[in-house]
């Protein structure tokens, strides 16, 4: 499992556990699994979707980063909304 961080100006969005994150980088999606190597991507508008863990979530967001360092995914956003 990951330990994923969704965290706004405003508030943190989410803290918790999922299987698989996918967001949209600046150039295109993005999908982390378990294990991913570490990076840092800048990303663009878009639906970041996190699944398993605590069932499926999702967030329109807009702009921001993402940084991978061992099961551990941190994403920080400039703006965001809990998708339906």
């Amino acid at each position: 499992m990951l330990r994923v961080s969704v965290i706004s100006p405003e508030s943190v969005l989410f803290e918790g556990e999922a299987a698989s994150v996918v967001a949209p980088a600046f150039d295109g999606e993005v999908g982390i699994l378990e294990n991913h190597a570490p990076m840092m991507t800048l990303l663009g508008k878009g639906t970041l979707r996190l699944s398993g863990g605590a069932g499926e979530r999702s967030f329109a967001i807009e702009g921001g980063f993402l940084q991978v360092v061992g099961n551990s995914v941190r994403i920080v956003t400039e703006k965001a909304t809990t998708s339906a």
